[in-house]
């Protein structure tokens, strides 16, 4: 009941932000996600890796349908590495693959950073 609860608050709350903090809360998720699966894999949890794997391949899932379909090179091209950052989460899933992990972290930060600075959401926040 608690969780359910817990659960309905969270789900409340993202009604409550502008589009651009929804989009930076995914790739906030995205980072938090994705580094524990590399501590899943680190530990010799699977079952924890995959739980986490999954939930990072959901959130490229909703950032690729939050996508306008204007048709744009810039909707292509973020469709595309969405999509190809899935394709990444499982292959770093089957293969147990750290390196791969830290590669979708990397481009995460990067699409974090540049989305902070094309919205001004880093202007305030701070």
């Amino acid at each position: 009941m608690r969780q359910s609860a817990m659960n309905a608050y969270a789900q409340n709350q993202t009604g409550v932000y502008a589009p651009e903090k929804l989009i930076e809360m995914l790739y906030e998720g995205l980072l938090k996600f994705t580094s524990l699966a590399k501590r899943a894999i680190e530990d010799g949890d699977m079952e924890a890796k995959a739980k986490w794997i999954n939930r990072s391949s959901d959130i490229f899932i909703e950032l690729i349908d939050s996508l306008s379909n204007d048709g744009s090179q810039m909707t292509a091209y973020l469709s595309g590495l969405y999509m190809h950052q899935i394709k990444s989460l499982a292959e770093a899933n089957r293969k147990n693959s750290i390196q791969e992990l830290d590669t979708i972290i990397h481009v995460v930060k990067v699409l974090l950073e540049t989305w902070r600075e094309e919205t001004n959401i880093a202007a305030e926040v701070a």
